[in-house]
């Protein structure tokens, strides 16, 4: 019998998902590609490792928008959206604290819900994942241009003609031919080719390279030997920068593993989330550290300013403009963490929310006659006593002093995060910032 279907409000959008299973903790299946919550307990290769999960826990199984159950949504949302939708469903079914267990394209948005929220997040379990899509110098595992067109042109004859859809699904995986057309109608009924095409080239884009040191919960990489599409040296690579993770690699295992061979994974992933809930992982501890994006915004030519007014003008121009960026931090879900004269320090969960805040208030001081610079960073933080420091703070800081009146300027680890968001970027070259080294800064331009 099928799970019954509900509906989380992420925002404007209704989010699908399922709840089954009575085990003693939460675990949530964050998606990859395209899924349908309903049709996937249809599937002979899909079904007994959804039936294994919910055996020993509290199985959370939603479909992310634009794809399944779920809201249809014009092009692909970016990752701090699908953050906040995976957040909206953990709300919904009472989780305060699950473990996530992630599978390829999946894999991104888990780490940086991870990093981002390690008071909710158990523990992760990451499946044929990489935290980056495309090749690069020191990335030399990712497609080339040429794979990846190849790799969408398959994912799109799914649509097309059965006789290329059914030479697509081989690529796949290793269905005998009556699962090979079931997939094909569950692929097809999932998301529409215009669906695919837009989280083929927002998956394109992503890079959550730097956010794997500040992973802080236990970690498990599964990862098949014959996996021709992200090749195991790329779970070593990640294995090396988590603190802590361990990786197993599994013989004789693709990229999707299907039928017998999701058997091995099964296993490992119900004793790795055991062992964990006897020792205690499910305690909400409080964080000490957590990835978040920070912005800094400065008057310019405040000094100035205030002599040519006089103290009480000023104070009053101080209080107005102070009431207007509160206005815009809580409009962007931010939070205020220090103000010192005529600057402000704010944290976020999403650096395209922190941009977006950054030029609203750029835009909302503009009507008292002053102009303020603004500079983001995402990094991890320290918390201290409520408050935020370390290296990513002081980075942050720095970038902010770089921008020119009505600018914002951003980090290579802000641009790095806002794929799908629709922002785009000027390169502003690269620039080395007193105490933190050298860092390729841009500036939001769409």
């Amino acid at each position: 019998m099928r799970p019954e279907t509900h509906y989380a409000r992420s925002g404007e959008v209704a989010i699908a998902y399922q709840v089954v299973g009575k085990g003693p903790f939460d675990l949530v299946f964050a998606p990859p590609f395209v899924t349908h919550v309903e049709l996937w307990w249809g599937l002979p290769s899909f079904a007994p490792t959804l039936e294994r999960m919910a055996s020993f826990s509290r199985l959370i199984l939603f479909d992310k928008r634009g794809t399944g159950m779920s809201d249809r949504v014009s092009g692909a949302p970016p990752l701090e959206t699908r953050m906040d939708d995976l957040r909206a469903v953990l709300d919904a079914v009472g989780s305060s604290r699950a473990a996530i267990f992630a599978s390829s394209e999946g894999a991104a948005m888990a780490l940086l819900f991870a990093a981002s929220h390690p008071e909710r997040t158990a523990a992760l379990v990451l499946r044929s994942a990489s935290p980056r899509t495309m090749w690069a110098p020191d990335f030399t595992w990712g497609r080339t241009e040429e794979q990846y067109g190849l790799e969408t042109k398959r994912q799109l004859a799914l649509f097309g003609p059965r006789e290329e859809a059914e030479e697509a699904i081989r690529f796949l995986g290793r269905f005998d031919p009556d699962e090979a057309a079931q997939m094909i109608d569950y692929w097809r009924q999932s998301a529409s080719p215009g669906a695919v095409e837009a989280l083929a080239l927002m998956n394109k884009q992503i890079d959550v390279r730097h956010v794997l040191p500040a992973i802080r919960v236990p970690t498990l990489l599964l990862h098949g030997s014959e996996d021709e599409i992200v090749p195991v040296q790329v779970a070593h690579y990640m294995r090396d920068r988590i603190p802590g993770a361990r990786l197993e690699e599994i013989s004789g295992v693709g990229h999707l593993a299907v039928g017998a061979a999701s058997t091995a994974i099964d296993d490992r992933l119900e004793s790795f989330l055991g062992s964990l809930w006897e020792g205690g992982a499910w305690q909400e501890p409080e964080p000490e550290r957590v990835l978040a994006t920070v912005l800094f915004t400065d008057i310019v030519g405040s000094t100035d300013r205030a002599a040519a007014v006089g103290d009480a003008a000023w104070r009053e121009l101080l209080s107005r403009h102070h009431a207007l960026v509160r206005r815009e931090v809580a409009r962007f879900r931010g939070r205020e963490l220090d103000n010192a004269g005529d600057g402000f320090l704010a944290s976020f969960d999403g650096p395209a929310r922190a941009i977006r805040c950054a030029r609203a208030i750029i835009d909302s001081v503009r009507e008292l006659g002053l102009e303020i610079r603004a500079g983001l960073h995402t990094g991890e933080c320290e918390l201290v006593d409520g408050k935020m420091v370390g290296i990513a703070v002081h980075t942050g800081a720095r970038i902010a002093a770089e921008a020119q009146p009505g600018e914002v300027l951003v980090s290579s680890t802000v641009k790095d995060l806002v794929a799908g968001s629709g922002i785009e970027f000027e390169h502003r070259g690269s620039r080395v910032l007193k105490g933190v080294g050298r860092w390729q800064l841009y500036a939001p331009t769409a």
